[in-house]
């Protein structure tokens, strides 16, 4: 069983930074393959950044390539997003997501159906 918390969010201008953390309860922190999901309101979830188990693989959904970077630090049992040149379409709550990650350590995963483990969600607002 893993917990998930997340911090970081507020309120920023456009064309600002934040940086999101999410706490990892347990042991195993180092198996786990961990994303980063957000939803807007009236949308739905969607993935944002993906992390391999041993950090050495990354990917990232199209809109926020070259401005969001992720991260993790297994020692600290966290997982980072750093979001730069924030825009206000970058409006949601995110999420931290975890999973189980067997096999290659550069396994990354995509869907919200790859996970068992979501934290509570802090909110981002980008004001223009």
């Amino acid at each position: 069983q893993v917990q998930l918390v997340e911090s970081g969010g507020g309120l920023v201008q456009a064309g600002g930074s934040l940086r999101l953390s999410c706490a990892a309860s347990g042991r195993t922190f180092s198996t786990y393959g961990m994303g980063w999901f957000r939803q807007a309101p009236g949308k739905e979830r969607e993935f944002v950044a993906a992390i391999s188990k041993s950090g050495g693989n990354t990917y990232y959904t199209d809109s926020v390539k070259g401005r969001f970077t992720i991260s993790r630090d297994n020692a600290k049992n966290t997982v980072y997003l750093q979001m730069n040149s924030l825009k206000p379409e970058d409006t949601a709550v995110y999420y931290c997501a975890a999973r189980m990650a067997l096999g290659y350590s550069v396994s990354v995963y995509l869907g919200q159906s790859d996970y068992n483990y979501w934290g509570q969600g802090t909110q981002v607002t980008v004001s223009s």
